[in-house]
């Protein structure tokens, strides 16, 4: 495992023992044994930290983990997990969007369609990508490709991972919200089975749009709400004219937003939690896309088995249980 890239604040006191393991492992390559004990003993205190920090994280440092630099976006998952890709562009309507990735592949021997937020890691692709917010065109290609697995009878896998829907005047302009609700209707109706997985930050309706799905999985360090904890903590703490937030004040908002995989599995907004290496996804993209692998072997299929109609009337009951109801109305 080589150190993090990127390290978050929490991170820094690992990374450098890492950097220090790192180095006396060269040494022990070009020969020098006599530093052995002296590995072993830092290559178990470097263990013993990771657990420590990954295994005690707050939620909003686990919100911090799902918008890493360094984290897997969809296209390093689909390069791990999937063969065969062929990546389809356009909405057909107005232009391609490339937050928005999404094409047909193979998961083993099963042909399936993927959709997914794509953020990009250097400046020039962050651009190109709008930060992996999509516009309304984004939304209208991801339901093209809903509608071409429908016709071909290919699963659908969704990968989750975006601030939210671009908040943009032109966005509005295109029919935004309109784009948002039309995947929610039509996904809600697909006779394919769905798997959905949040994989880093699944903000607001520009993550519902392609989260309604036969199973909903999340990443472990991911996080899923209505909201950023920041935005949060802006509305209920502060006026139009200071609008920055304190991290207490974040921190806050995200324990009471319930914006992890853990609280929402206990709410039933989803159905599995998926594990993370040792470290966090960021730090072995491969092992993270094997452990994501197996899920959705596992997930996929009993819902193969499924009848259309059972499919369809399975997917509308998941949904109608969601949320707690009280009263005589």
């Amino acid at each position: 495992m080589s150190p993090i890239e990127h390290p978050l604040d929490f991170e820094r006191p690992l990374v450098e023992l890492e950097y220090q393991l790192e180095r006396l492992k060269d040494e022990l390559a070009s020969g020098n044994v006599s530093r052995r004990d002296e590995y072993a003993a830092l290559e178990n205190k470097v263990s013993k930290i990771r657990k420590d920090i990954y295994g005690k994280l707050t939620p909003y440092q686990r919100v911090q983990l799902s918008r890493h630099f360094d984290r897997p976006f969809s296209l390093d998952y689909i390069k791990f997990i999937f063969t065969d890709f062929v990546e389809l562009h356009g909405d057909r309507l107005f232009r391609d969007d490339a937050a928005i990735v999404g094409g047909t592949a193979r998961l083993g021997e099963v042909p399936v369609m993927i959709v997914g937020h794509q953020r990009g890691r250097t400046t020039a692709e962050r651009l190109k990508r709008n930060f992996g917010m999509p516009n309304p065109e984004g939304y209208r290609k991801a339901l093209r490709l809903f509608h071409m697995a429908e016709k071909f009878g290919l699963p659908l896998i969704t990968f989750i991972d975006t601030q939210g829907a671009f908040p943009g005047l032109e966005a509005e302009e295109r029919g935004q919200a309109e784009a948002i609700a039309r995947n929610l209707l039509e996904m809600s109706e697909l006779t394919v089975p769905i798997i959905c997985v949040v994989i880093g930050e699944g903000g607001s309706g520009g993550a519902l749009a392609l989260g309604v799905g036969d199973r909903i999985l999340m990443m472990e360090n991911a996080c899923y709400s209505v909201i950023t904890p920041e935005g949060c903590a802006s509305i209920l703490w502060h006026s139009a004219e200071k609008a920055d937030v304190s991290l207490e004040q974040a921190s806050m908002a995200a324990e009471a937003l319930n914006v992890t995989a853990k609280d929402l599995k206990r709410l039933n907004l989803i159905d599995e939690i998926v594990a993370e290496p040792a470290g966090g996804a960021h730090s072995n993209h491969k092992e993270a896309a094997e452990i994501l692998r197996a899920a959705l072997v596992k997930n996929l299929d009993p819902l193969s088995k499924l009848t259309v109609k059972e499919l369809v009337a399975q997917r509308y009951e998941k949904f109608r249980k969601i949320g707690a109801f009280s009263g005589d109305n």
